[in-house]
């Protein structure tokens, strides 16, 4: 990759500093915008960094300028489906509102290449257990129409001007960096590793799990886990793409094949050496039985090979890093 100018924006969070952290050792220059409301400013561990929103059109007109910006990389958004549905207005006016202002800024600066973070959660309630690009977006909530509203601009925006993009569309992710630099610190996390992590080192008093009777081998529902470092490595894959001429698309981000929530729990117990306090409830609406990602389109777009495709590697790596997060508050 040469030495141009990439905006990241939200990647002092989760997904987005595990994606900086790549760019940067692959020799990026980069420019992370971030408001910090829910990123952590030491996960930043290349490039500069602007505290600021993406809705705030005169601070990201700047940085596109200041910084020669060619490409950019969007992940703020707020990601909490529950808090969506309680407050659907802030989720409308930060993941669709504020992007709007950035591509706004983006078409104006004439950047070329624009990376989505998107979710499966346009998909809604699919048909198949299987979710492929081309199947029906009809997201049951507002954090997933807030991120389809975005991508149909994004879309727009393509067809209308110059700027080419790629969407990924996130299955569940999960895993920190191997090595314990940067993981998942997210407060009041919702996502079941880290849940299950927390458990495990006595920050939460017990696990839940949602719904034991689904037509899944044990039970319970069952996911798309995909590692956040092969999730990462998927945005320099789509941004070498972009680059080197692709068209605009859009790419399911899992690994076409999942496990069971009591999988899952089992798999940080072991890890951890000692049972979890699980506690079970009646499902939640809105949860499918199963929802795989269809992964074909990636790897033949993209050569997106991944290299953490194990339950156990992921579990591993985010009982480290909850270990690491403890051990801190000590």
């Amino acid at each position: 990759m040469g030495n141009r100018g990439v905006l990241v924006t939200g990647g002092a969070g989760y997904i987005g500093s595990h994606t900086l952290r790549q760019l940067g050792e692959a020799g990026e220059q980069v420019v992370t915008l971030d408001d910090l409301s829910t990123g952590f400013r030491d996960a930043l561990l290349y490039g500069e960094f602007i505290e600021g929103n993406t809705g705030d059109k005169a601070l990201v007109s700047q940085t596109l300028r200041d910084y020669n910006i060619e490409s950019v990389l969007h992940f703020a958004a707020h990601t909490i489906v529950p808090e969506s549905v309680s407050d659907p207005l802030k989720y409308y006016g930060n993941n669709t509102c504020a992007t709007r202002n950035l591509l706004e800024c983006c078409r104006d600066a004439g950047v070329k290449q624009f990376i989505f973070s998107s979710t499966a959660a346009v998909y809604g309630m699919p048909e198949s257990d299987k979710a492929w690009e081309d199947t029906p977006t009809a997201p049951i909530n507002p954090y997933g129409t807030s991120k389809l509203m975005s991508e149909w601009m994004l879309r727009d925006l393509s067809a209308a001007t110059g700027l080419n993009h790629v969407i990924l569309r996130y299955f569940n992710v999960a895993g920190c960096d191997p090595e314990g630099r940067i993981g998942q610190s997210t407060a009041n996390a919702t996502l079941l590793t880290k849940v299950a992590c927390e458990a495990a080192v006595g920050k939460r008093e017990a696990v839940y799990i949602f719904g034991t009777d689904y037509p899944t081998p044990d039970g319970t529902g069952v996911r798309d886990y995909i590692h956040v470092e092969d999730l990462a490595a998927a945005h320099l894959c789509a941004l070498n793409y972009l680059r080197s001429g692709g068209d605009s698309t859009t790419l399911n981000c899992g690994y076409g094949h999942g496990y069971s929530v009591r999988e899952v729990l089992d798999a940080v117990a072991q890890a951890n050496g000692q049972p979890l306090n699980i506690q079970e409830k009646g499902r939640r609406a809105g949860d499918p039985p199963r929802l795989i990602a269809g992964a074909d389109r990636i790897r033949n777009t993209l050569g997106w090979q991944p290299q953490y495709d194990d339950l156990d590697t992921i579990v591993r790596t985010s009982l480290a890093w909850e270990r690491k997060l403890q051990s801190k508050s000590a």
